[in-house]
């Protein structure tokens, strides 16, 4: 019979946390099953946690610094979030323009829309002329108004504008006026549509559809709906125009631009 004092072969064993390595097995200090580790393999893993987390820093640094490059050189980097189905620039007017802007930022947005929705009627109604016998050349050029133009109009005034409105730099404010302008005498001359520089067909201006409403009806009536989008198209283009300048004016950046001129004439001069 056992005795009143023997072990419980049941109880478990306690295993002291603070006994020596050797005592506590794999409990501490293991290496899962490899054996302890030593204080050689615990300072070299101490030193790549070090190692890595000294390259990470690198890194952020360098990102921090590239970041602030690129800002004091005036590139913006920001997320394509426009348009929302297929987004392939980046456009926030109401959280990136100032709110008394916003009004005229959003007109010079619906003269981009406007023109984008010009160059596209005008490849409707030049297929149709195409397709009524007036040949696939002015097609070809329709096409190429269209995908040159829209990129041109936002790469080389809406961009600016917008960058103008959001940053107050009157350097942008140039580059907008100047091939904003431009733009202008495009719509202007693709609304009078006159047989020189471009093939006569190839824009839907009034010339074109007089010429055409005589022999072919339908497609002399698609050239009128043309030169009605390209008319509305020229007084928005005028009317933004006035705006801009007259904010740019009022704001005091037309005697900030010509400092800026004269600090680049003399610096050329130097």
């Amino acid at each position: 019979m056992a005795g009143r004092y023997d072990s419980d072969p049941f109880q478990e064993e306690d295993v002291n946390p603070f006994a020596e390595t050797g005592r506590r097995g794999k409990v501490a200090g293991s290496n899962y099953g490899g054996g302890p580790l030593s204080s050689a393999d615990l300072k070299k893993k101490e030193r790549e946690l070090q190692a890595k987390e000294a390259e990470l820093d690198k890194r952020e640094k360098e990102l921090k610094r590239k970041e602030q490059a690129a800002a004091q050189a005036g590139v913006v980097m920001d997320e394509k979030n426009w348009p929302p189905f297929f987004p392939i620039i980046h456009h926030d007017i109401a959280s990136e323009i100032p709110i008394h802007l916003q009004r005229l930022q959003y007109l010079a947005f619906a003269s981009l829309l406007g023109l984008t929705a010009c160059l596209f009627w005008n490849v409707i109604a030049v297929t149709t002329a195409w397709i009524k016998g007036e040949g696939v050349k002015i097609w070809f050029l329709a096409i190429i108004y269209f995908i040159s133009g829209v990129p041109g109009a936002y790469f080389l005034w809406y961009r600016p504008l917008y960058r103008a409105m959001r940053t107050e730099s009157a350097l942008n404010f140039g580059w907008f006026f100047l091939f904003y302008l431009l733009h202008i005498v495009f719509v202007i001359y693709s609304a009078v549509a006159p047989p020189i520089i471009f093939k006569g067909k190839s824009l839907t201006g009034i010339l074109p559809a007089v010429d055409l409403i005589s022999s072919k009806v339908l497609v002399g009536i698609f050239y009128f709906v043309g030169f009605g989008l390209f008319c509305l198209e020229a007084l928005l283009s005028v009317w933004v125009m006035q705006k801009v300048y007259m904010y740019f004016r009022g704001s005091g950046k037309a005697a900030e631009m010509k400092r800026e001129a004269a600090r680049g004439a003399m610096r050329a001069a130097i």
